[in-house]
């Protein structure tokens, strides 16, 4: 969005922007001047949702309760908000105007003041009852010989009526619920907020009470019967224990179990003693088997028999010892045996060397001993297997019983079990009901000052409404305005180049000449002229770059002021010493000196007689409107002929070509253009069928580019 086309927009409405929001905001003066004086008054009701100090029991973990707190504060605005409670507060608003007439807190409606006595004490007699048994009000009551509910309705009592005004909301998350009602009566706003929370926590503890009793009663009597179940099993364990003379079966099956383990154990290790007895036993007759050699312990005789040798062998060494005058060898041979006996004698005495006889003897005492304790664990291995035969005779008389009363044992535990829960359920909701929620009245409602007037308010919002709509009006306009004002917009709408713009010129009859003479203190013009300069160069660069002399000049319709573009472009160029051909255009007739335009000649007579009279800068051949098609006067070739003579003649040759609205024209001239340029007057926008035509001149090969024409 272009913001700075936006701001001038705004600019060009700002007289709109100023007076309308002004004008609003005075019509909502004289409005809300007179509107009456509005009064509040709020009660407070407690709950002991949040204070911990009227708690019985105080919840330790509050962060773990804060949904459940909010829950049940919307729980309670909303049961304030029902219709059987505003249907309540109704009925006493009504009674109270019916009864005190002088105290009403409004005046009588038409409805109303149309009852006689005997009507209204009717009236009241229905609201009375009415109100006793807690009825909502509905349309549907008008249907009797008073239209109850029109009545209320009319004095503004009813349902919708209160709640317009009525406010109920939790302030900052405290243990308050705020009722808040404004009216043009400070005691009907005291009235209907004292009265609604009254009614309220009434209502509301009488309807707890009544859930909460026939909840008990109704544990009360599921408790009873599960307690009966609970007895009826009991008693059947017991009678079953009872017949089969079972105390405790599971101690006297682990006391038997126990005792067949222990005597397991000493069957075991009966067996492993006969086995070690018996392996003794077979040692020992192997050792008898063995001859006295074998049960000796010691190796005397051997020993022996070598120290006799060795005593022979030193009785001959001292012969030679002797014999051999004391030789030193024999010396040695005799202190070498001498030592070979200490040695071995040394190694009789350490060894403990029994009897022969008496190791055998002690071995068959021991292998009798052995057999005996042998015959012994035998004897107590029979007494065993008895007394394990026995125990587990006991033990599997015991299996059936244990199947029978584990069922008995389960179905009262069970019962046990669910009973205690209900138990507990009962007492939890018994002490829940004596500690339950107890709403309170905690701040009466007063009378207070008129609130401050909204009218001021109601002025601000007027303006602010006012303003904003005439704002987006203007947005609405700016987005939806097609209009193309610059050469950015003209770019962007026909994607091609814009040569440049030439200003709006607020003078209703104006010459080219009057214009280039006028003084250069003339804003309007000095910006004309110098726009004109400027596409006058960038058309003439066009020209050289091309080798050419023939410029065509069109627009999308046919009176954009191509013409007087044409006219002054034709000027421009001879300005610059240019010979200037000009075909058709807007031109007036001027005396043919100092650059002035020429005196007009048709263009059918040129290219009949192929001559022209030529001006000094500035020559002019008028078209014939008349002839509806240049190719039906002459031929092509006889066309470009004509023209090539024109091209011979002139520096530059302007075509103001028709419009391309009619285009069967416009094609034909084009024809013979060698350069062309379009027209767009600011302000227009480009319709549909003429998106058409732009697409025709820009595949034209010469064309150029655009020129904005009359921008303001």
């Amino acid at each position: 969005m272009d913001i700075k086309a936006f701001l001038r927009l705004l600019g060009k409405y700002k007289w709109v922007l100023i007076l309308v929001p002004l004008l609003t905001g005075v019509i909502t003066y004289f409005l809300v001047k007179n509107l009456p004086r509005q009064y509040s008054s709020e009660a407070q009701i407690a709950t002991g949702l949040v204070d911990q100090s009227k708690q019985v029991v105080v919840n330790s973990n509050r962060n773990a309760d804060i949904f459940k707190i909010n829950q049940q504060f919307s729980n309670i605005i909303e049961r304030m908000k029902m219709r059987r409670i505003m249907s309540i507060l109704s009925y006493n608003l009504i009674l109270h105007d019916l009864e005190s007439p002088k105290a009403s807190f409004r005046p009588y409606s038409k409805q109303v003041a149309s009852l006689r006595q005997a009507g209204i004490d009717e009236v009241v007699r229905l609201y009375r009852e009415r109100l006793l048994n807690k009825q909502v009000i509905t349309i549907s009551d008008n249907s009797g010989k008073y239209p109850l509910y029109d009545i209320i309705s009319s004095m503004g009592y009813d349902d919708e009526s209160i709640n317009n005004n009525l406010k109920i909301y939790r302030p900052d998350n405290s243990d308050f619920v705020n009722v808040y009602y404004v009216s043009e009566n400070p005691l009907l706003s005291t009235f209907v907020v004292n009265t609604l929370a009254t009614n309220f926590i009434n209502n509301y503890g009488e309807d707890v009470n009544l859930n909460q009793n026939n909840s008990i009663e109704l544990l009360d009597s599921l408790m009873k019967k599960k307690e009966a179940a609970m007895n009826q099993k009991n008693a059947a364990l017991k009678s079953f224990k009872m017949k089969n003379g079972v105390l405790n079966l599971d101690k006297q099956s682990e006391m038997v179990y126990s005792q067949i383990s222990q005597n397991e154990e000493r069957k075991a290790q009966a067996i492993r003693d006969i086995q070690a007895n018996q392996r003794a036993i077979a040692d020992i007759d192997a050792r008898l088997r063995g001859g006295i050699d074998n049960v000796s312990s010691g190796n005397s005789t051997a020993d022996n028999r070598t120290i006799i040798n060795l005593k022979n062998q030193l009785k001959s060494a001292n012969s030679a010892y002797i014999d051999g005058n004391f030789k030193a060898a024999d010396k040695n041979r005799i202190d070498s045996l001498t030592r070979l006996i200490d040695r071995v004698s040394s190694k009789i005495s350490d060894e403990n060397v029994t009897n022969p006889q008496a190791s055998r003897q002690g071995l068959i005492e021991r292998k009798l001993a052995l057999e005996t304790t042998v015959s012994q664990a035998k004897g107590s291995l029979r007494s065993i297997d008895n007394e394990l035969s026995v125990l587990k005779a006991k033990y599997n008389t015991m299996v059936p019983f244990d199947a029978g009363i584990q069922n008995y044992e389960r179905d009262a535990e069970l019962a046990t079990k669910d009973y205690m829960n209900s138990l507990d359920t009962y007492n939890q909701n018994r002490t829940g009901q004596n500690v339950a929620l107890k709403l309170q009245l905690a701040q009466l409602g007063l009378p207070g000052l008129p609130l401050a007037s909204k009218g001021i308010v109601y002025i601000a919002l007027s303006y602010i409404a006012s303003l904003f709509l005439c704002f987006t009006w203007i947005l609405t306009m700016f987005l939806l305005d097609r209009s193309i004002m610059d050469s950015k917009q003209l770019a962007q709408a026909t994607q091609s180049a814009v040569l440049g713009s030439v200003p709006y010129l607020s003078y209703s009859d104006i010459n080219i000449r009057e214009l280039w003479k006028s003084k250069e203190n003339d804003p309007e013009f000095l910006s004309f002229k110098n726009l004109l300069r400027s596409l006058r160069f960038e058309i003439s660069d066009a020209l050289k770059k091309n080798n050419a002399k023939i410029l065509g000049i069109t627009s999308l319709d046919s009176n954009e002021g191509k013409s007087f573009l044409s006219g002054s472009l034709a000027y421009g160029f001879a300005m610059m010493g240019e010979k200037v051909l000009l075909i058709g255009g807007e031109t007036k007739k001027v005396m043919s000196d100092s650059k002035a335009l020429a005196i007009n000649q048709d263009f059918e007579t040129f290219l009949v007689k192929r001559e022209i009279q030529t001006e000094d800068l500035i020559t002019i051949l008028n078209k014939n409107d008349a002839n509806s098609s240049l190719l039906e006067s002459q031929s092509t070739t006889s066309l470009r002929k004509g023209f090539q003579v024109l091209k011979d003649e002139f520096d530059v040759i302007i075509i103001d070509v028709d419009g391309l609205k009619d285009i069967n024209k416009a094609k034909e001239w084009l024809l013979f253009t060698e350069l062309n340029l379009a027209v767009f007057e600011s302000g227009r926008s480009i319709s549909d069928p003429q998106k058409e035509l732009l697409t025709y001149i820009k595949g034209q090969p010469g064309f150029i580019g655009w020129v904005l024409n009359k921008v303001k």
